[in-house]
């Protein structure tokens, strides 16, 4: 698969020192405190919640997968494959360079390239400030079963995903804010031929997104699947080729899941125009 022309995220302008601005939001962003963050604190100054990227701190090669349980900090290194996860293809099955126990909390990571299939979440868990640089299958998969399972997504970013950033194949809620991506495929996708399927729900809330795209969230009607945007920001997409919420027939079959509609609908797809700019 040829992979995807880099992109770099647009610079949003400020209208009051905007060179000391984005040093501190670089700052502040070292430190974890990213999207949603800055912006309930007030110290961004505009309505964008995308803070710089942040420069690695160093570099760590991981050739087996990295079990995480408890909380680790991975203090804004670069981790990337080596050895057996050394890969940069796009097939399916790859195994991650994290792997989350239920309830694990990973945060301040860069994912450089290549990334394998980035983070596997076997339960609950929480992504704080984790960048990925390229993605390489997936940049996260959510694989817990219990319906009260929870995956947080919680500042961070993600550059050239060609299919999917987020793949939802398991049960429960997953919420996505304060995040950046750019030349992507789909930011989350509720799986739509998983062997076992879960109603799930998805909450997308102060994201900013970078054309190219596909979607911003898929969802599957037919298992009750529901997705709720809010203060979502498209850049570079003036036509609005980019769909905001896209509703599928999904499967357990394993066969292609069929696209039956897009757009708001109050049902699935939550939420209103006014959720979604676009500069």
């Amino acid at each position: 698969m040829t992979s995807p022309v880099r992109q770099h995220l647009g610079q949003r302008r400020h209208r009051a020192r905007p060179a000391r601005r984005r040093a501190l939001v670089g700052t502040l962003a070292a430190l974890g405190l990213t999207g949603s963050t800055l912006l309930a604190s007030g110290l961004t100054g505009t309505a964008s919640a995308a803070a710089a990227w942040p420069t690695a701190t160093g570099s760590v090669p991981l050739t087996a997968t990295k079990a995480v349980s408890g909380t680790y900090d991975g203090k804004l290194q670069r981790f990337y494959g080596s050895g057996d996860l050394g890969g940069d293809g796009q097939d399916e099955g790859q195994d991650p360079l994290f792997q989350l126990a239920d309830g694990a909390v990973l945060k301040n990571v860069i994912l450089g390239s290549p990334a394998a299939d980035g983070i596997h979440c076997s339960g609950s868990c929480t992504l704080q400030n984790v960048w990925w640089e390229d993605v390489g299958e997936d940049a996260a998969t959510f694989k817990g079963k219990s319906s009260s399972a929870t995956y947080t997504v919680s500042g961070g970013g993600a550059k050239s995903a060609s299919d999917k950033v987020f793949q939802f194949n398991g049960a429960g809620k997953l919420t996505v804010t304060g995040f950046q991506v750019s030349n992507f495929g789909k930011l989350v996708r509720s799986c739509g031929n998983c062997s076992t399927q879960y109603k799930r729900t998805i909450v997308i809330n102060d994201v900013d997104v970078t054309a190219p795209g596909t979607s911003v969230v898929g969802i599957n009607q037919n298992y009750g699947d529901t997705a709720t945007l809010t203060k979502v920001r498209v850049h570079g997409d003036s036509s609005k080729k980019i769909k905001i919420c896209t509703r599928f027939t999904g499967n357990s079959s394993g066969d292609e899941p069929k696209e039956i509609g897009s757009g708001p609908d109050g049902t699935y797809c939550k939420y209103s125009t006014s959720d979604v700019t676009y500069d």
